[in-house]
């Protein structure tokens, strides 16, 4: 028999900062909604006509219209949000839909499917190119990007637009240093070349607005474990109306739906979703959604900014020291709450993470993040990457000025020693 028991204990103050990675911690409301689920209902949506399941998938649904509400999609189309396991699930069935899509309809002729996508950009979108590349099925490109700020131009996107380019996939924020691309510009000029436009929001939203309308994204793809407070297994691909004509399926399978059928449901979103859903996550991940809305995103960005200022600020006081070097933009503007650093004396990241640990209790992320070419557009992938902190609604500036000030009196203590 597996011991299933556990020695592991907390001693001393804990601050959590490694947002970016999965938020903690939730709203009660997500923890209850999961309960409730378990509980007293257990059914799996779309799997039986009895009040069980059809309740699971009322709260499934309310969910999908809870998420368009966020980002500004019509609401009276729940059809178009997939539910998916996480962002990397998400982008790879846009990328793979689209890819696919253009491959079998002959779209570019005897060219290629060209695609465009950033140095900033995660593995998430790096990978799937690189083995669509590595299969000789695409043709990339790879925009390089401020070697200071970690922005893109706009322009160069635009340059880089070929007769046989199909798809245009670029990160909203950076998860190495909170750099926040002009998607909007993106957008438009995706939109006039008719190109599908694929955005990573994995550290946008829920910490910022993002309205696909606004800034012309035709797929959205988002974890519901992060700025969305819900469980971890749980994402979303929004997919524009229209845009579904120009993708194939990744997977097929069953969807409780024309089980007579032994092809796809073609009608969204059962198109997307072949399998039992993750029910009890995507019920508490509403419950994460619904406390974004009640609380109202504005709100919670203007919050977010309150800490990315008192960051800023607080390293600022130490900033002179030698040894310390911050990285992406240097002001609030083109930014969300992740902020990475080095400190001199600690030639491994995971090195100063220990330390903020075990002296102050902080909890920060080290390495290269799964972004190997935004560390190499800071020169620091050959260096093992950085220490990243990365924020939440639940931080205060307090925490933030605490973080700063810790991360000061390691770099003192460090130069001190070297002295």
């Amino acid at each position: 028999m597996t011991n299933t028991s556990s020695n592991f204990q907390i001693t001393g103050p804990r601050l959590y900062m490694d947002n970016a990675a999965t938020s903690f911690p939730k709203p009660k409301a997500v923890h209850e909604a999961m309960m409730h689920f378990a509980t007293q209902l257990g059914a799996s949506p779309g799997r039986g006509a009895y009040a069980e399941a059809r309740e699971a998938g009322r709260l499934m649904n309310l969910c999908r219209e809870r998420l368009c509400q966020l980002i500004g999609a019509d609401v009276s189309k729940p059809e178009q949000m997939i539910f998916t396991l996480n962002t990397t699930d998400g982008l790879n069935m846009a990328i793979r839909g689209i890819i696919g899509y253009a491959i079998a309809n002959n779209i570019t002729g005897e060219d290629k499917p060209h695609v465009i996508t950033t140095w900033m950009d995660h593995n998430s979108v790096l990978r799937p190119f690189n083995a669509l590349a590595a299969n000789k099925d695409i043709e990339q490109t790879r925009i390089q990007c401020d070697p200071q700020t970690g922005l893109v131009d706009p322009d160069d996107i635009k340059q880089a637009i070929r007769p046989n380019t199909v798809l245009i996939a670029v990160v909203h924020g950076s998860n190495v240093t909170g750099t926040v691309q002009p998607i909007a510009q993106i957008g438009q000029i995706a939109k006039e070349n008719d190109i599908p436009f694929l955005v990573d929001a994995a550290q946008t939203i829920g910490h910022m607005p993002v309205d696909i309308e606004q800034a012309n994204i035709d797929l959205l793809a988002f974890p519901g474990h992060k700025g969305l407070l819900g469980p971890l297994g749980t994402g979303g691909l929004y997919i524009r109306p229209g845009i579904e004509k120009r993708m194939i399926t990744a997977k097929e399978g069953g969807t409780g739906s024309v089980s007579e059928q032994d092809t796809q449901p073609a009608f969204m979103p059962d198109r997307f979703e072949p399998g039992s859903h993750n029910a009890i996550g995507i019920i508490g991940l509403s419950e994460g959604v619904k406390y974004i809305l009640d609380k109202g995103i504005d709100q919670i960005w203007e919050h977010e900014q309150g800490l990315i200022r008192m960051m800023i600020e607080g390293v600022s006081e130490h900033v002179t020291m030698p040894g310390m070097t911050w990285y992406g933009p240097q002001s609030v503007k083109n930014r969300c709450g992740v902020f990475s650093f080095r400190v001199e004396g600690y030639d491994q990241p995971q090195t100063l993470s220990d330390a903020l640990e075990s002296r102050y209790g902080i909890l920060t992320r080290s390495g290269v993040h799964c972004a190997p070419l935004a560390h190499q557009t800071f020169g620091t992938h050959d260096l093992g990457g950085m220490t990243r902190f990365s924020f939440g609604p639940f931080l205060s500036t307090q925490d933030v000025k605490y973080a700063a000030d810790a991360l000061g009196q390691v770099c003192l203590e460090t130069q001190s020693a070297v002295k």
